[in-house]
């Protein structure tokens, strides 16, 4: 019974990954180098489940298995982190002999393969010196894999070109392939001193998983990530998103503390960060955050937060209402007016207009 589970899962996600790599190269929305090298990732790892949960006996199976398609998912997912970042390592003349050592094992193998079927060589260690080659090969895939995906970590952490929302998204994709890392190095020692296979079931489900973890965050999150960016860029190259806060109610302030931090909302768009705080605010504005809270609700009869949220509120509404933005999903669209969340944003939103933010978009096409 649990094998048959086990059976269906790999096979519905198999499926499921199948369709997410022809997708991310066929359909227009999705269509870009990166995800060029994440489809053919994604295809490589469903090849690499599917051959060593079933085991067949079938020659050409076994061929693949043997060719050691480990070493090119190496590269395809490092060549997608860096493309990703923007690195410049891509137009080194070195990036290209990353590929070597599968084209190695590939050229190994047909040797050993025709010597298999039409006995080229005849020497009396061959069985000895096949499995030789293989447990090196597969040790070295193993190493390879390690390294270039903690040098792709590196590679995201010091970046300084792009977004702290991307470099999230890929920190944490990044760290699920370390996960599946992981567990097959478990699922090596289990096999090799225990005799059992539960660390490698679990690799085989780790990897089933991640067709549908890319589904999720690999497709829809870092499509809001990448709608996110380019509202931003946008609005920058515009300096069209300044809020009408200031001009409504800081003429009703005597506060030079408040007027202060008008400025830095205007000039500085400190709401944009998510995470910004009542802690990050008073120090800029170097005061205490009790002392904050005190005079902003006095002068302006408003908590910390309702004020930051109102200007993301009025920025969201600026968004919404131009059409130029009516391609971007909502949820970019709150994320780029410094909202935490998808939630986050509908709940302040609903609060102060009453509405979600879909049905003032939909109010503000018919005007």
């Amino acid at each position: 019974m649990n094998t048959t589970i086990l059976d269906f899962t790999i096979i519905a996600s198999s499926l499921i990954g199948c369709f997410i790599s022809i997708s991310l190269v066929t359909t227009s929305f999705y269509k870009s180098r990166a995800n060029n090298y994440l489809s053919l990732s994604l295809f490589l790892l469903i090849s690499l489940t599917f051959l060593g949960w079933y085991n067949s006996e079938n020659e050409v199976l076994i061929f693949l298995n043997s060719i050691m398609l480990d070493f090119l998912v190496a590269v395809t997912l490092f060549t997608y982190f860096l493309i990703q970042i923007r690195h410049e390592y891509l137009k080194k003349g070195w990036y290209k002999w990353l590929y070597l050592p599968f084209f190695s094992s590939l050229i190994i193998e047909t040797f050993l393969s025709l010597d298999a079927n039409f006995n080229l060589f005849n020497f009396s260690f061959k069985e000895d010196s096949d499995v030789l080659i293989y447990y090196i090969k597969d040790n070295m895939s193993f190493a390879y894999n390690v390294f270039l995906i903690f040098w792709a970590r590196y590679l995201i952490q010091w970046t300084n070109t792009i977004s702290e929302d991307k470099r999230r998204w890929l920190l944490r994709f990044n760290l699920f392939i370390i996960c599946i890392i992981i567990s097959w190095l478990l699922s090596r020692i289990e096999l090799h001193f225990l005799y059992s296979e539960y660390a490698t079931n679990f690799l085989w489900i780790m990897l089933s998983f991640l067709s549908w973890w890319i589904l999720y965050y690999g497709v829809f999150k870092l499509q809001i990530v990448v709608q996110k960016d380019e509202i931003h860029q946008y609005l920058v190259s515009k300096k069209t998103n300044k809020t009408e806060v200031k001009k409504k109610i800081s003429k009703t302030t005597i506060s030079k503390i408040i007027n202060e931090l008008y400025a830095l909302m205007d000039d500085e768009e400190l709401y944009k960060n998510p995470l910004l705080s009542r802690l990050d605010l008073a120090t800029r504005l170097g005061t205490s955050e009790g002392y904050l809270s005190q005079i902003i609700n006095q002068e302006i009869n408003k908590s910390v937060i309702q004020f930051v949220n109102e200007y993301r509120i009025e920025a969201a509404k600026n968004l919404l209402h131009d059409p130029v933005f009516n391609k971007y999903s909502i949820e970019a669209i709150g994320m780029e007016a410094g909202f935490k969340s998808k939630s986050a944003f509908y709940n302040a939103f609903n609060t102060s207009l009453d509405m979600s933010p879909g049905a003032f978009r939909k109010l503000q096409k018919k005007s």
